[in-house]
């Protein structure tokens, strides 16, 4: 299998990954997978793959830790970062630390692999957009995106910043909400 063709999945849903892994695997990709943070660390002290597809909320774990650490080892990687929780702030955060795109879910194979930049796939089509109101709740959970970004992932430390005890923080975290 050629080098250019390995890819990384960092998927917490086993089902979702699976079915991941076999659309892409049929797509004449070697395919590697991992849930966490530290499982890939683990990976990458074998393997170097070319395309990686990070979900955003990988349990308590942030996928953005992910794909700075992935950035870091090889700024070469094209990393895509999927998610049920799109807002502008993780999209733009996402970005500034090397993902490539920013994917909602449900995203098939084709608008994955069309992120990555392939040549031979039609254009996507445009979503039109929406008058629609942002939440509360979104609005919280972009900032809160946005300081763990900022202090480097430290739970302790963005609820300091943002003047909430740390196990509320992690309460918040650990919930998966709708925007």
């Amino acid at each position: 299998m050629a080098a250019e063709r390995l890819l990384l999945i960092v998927e917490d849903d086993e089902a979702f990954a699976r079915t991941l892994r076999r659309s892409f695997e049929r797509r004449g990709y070697a395919v590697l997978g991992a849930a966490s943070l530290e499982a890939v660390s683990g990976l990458l002290q074998e393997a170097r793959p070319s395309h990686a597809v990070v979900d955003l909320k990988l349990g308590k774990e942030s996928g953005l830790a992910v794909v700075r650490y992935l950035h870091e080892r090889d700024p070469d990687l094209l990393i895509v970062v999927l998610t049920g929780f799109a807002s502008i702030a993780t999209a733009v955060e996402a970005i500034k630390l090397g993902a490539c795109n920013y994917l909602v879910k449900p995203a098939n194979t084709d608008d994955i692999e069309a992120a990555f930049g392939g040549e031979s796939l039609p254009e996507p089509a445009e979503a039109p957009m929406t008058a629609r109101a942002t939440s509360i709740k979104t609005l919280e959970m972009e900032r809160i995106h946005e300081v763990l970004a900022e202090t480097g992932f430290n739970i302790s430390e963005t609820a300091r910043r943002l003047g909430m005890h740390r196990r509320t923080l992690a309460r918040k975290l650990a919930k998966r909400w709708v925007p």
